[in-house]
């Protein structure tokens, strides 16, 4: 089980979308100071042609995850780039086996690893947001490499947490 709670991602979630602009640049500063690599994760995907109105989904998402991992009590190690280069190699090889699958077979396999992954009510949140804000298609390279950064935050919040965790 992760270390994220349900109670705490919708707390995480409340306190985020009530936070006025000056408080959500002082979360983003503690981000910084804490996990300076997931906010660069989100911060470099201009360069990959994510437009600024796109930017603000997954930028929502790291203040979300990140006053989420604050709530959860629990001591979190810096997430290294090294962590996401890794992250980043299981989640794009998960992709590419899913895209060989049959649709039945591929919904299946899908629905188990959202059922037995180690962050589960993060990876939840993720998806429902991105799909509110309908990025799950993945018309573009830009949508691709959006849906990419804010999918591997919660494999990296998973990686370090499961880690760590006893």
């Amino acid at each position: 089980m992760g270390v994220i709670t349900q109670s705490v991602m919708v707390q995480a979630d409340i306190d985020v979308r009530r936070m006025g602009q000056a408080q959500k640049v002082s979360l983003a500063d503690e981000i910084f100071a804490k996990q300076p690599n997931m906010l660069a994760s989100i911060l470099v995907l201009p360069r990959m042609g994510v437009g600024m109105v796109q930017l603000e989904v997954p930028l929502h998402i790291l203040l979300v995850t990140f006053q989420a991992m604050k709530l959860s009590g629990h001591q979190w190690p810096v997430i290294t780039e090294a962590v996401q280069e890794t992250c980043m190699q299981r989640l794009t090889a998960r992709a590419r086996f899913n895209e060989g699958l049959p649709g039945e077979l591929a919904t299946k396999v899908v629905q188990q690893f959202c059922d037995e992954h180690p962050e589960r009510y993060l990876l939840a949140f993720v998806y429902g947001y991105l799909g509110d804000h309908d990025l799950l298609a993945v018309r573009t390279d830009e949508e691709k490499s959006l849906l990419l950064a804010a999918l591997n935050l919660v494999e990296c919040v998973a990686f370090v947490g499961s880690a760590t965790a006893s």
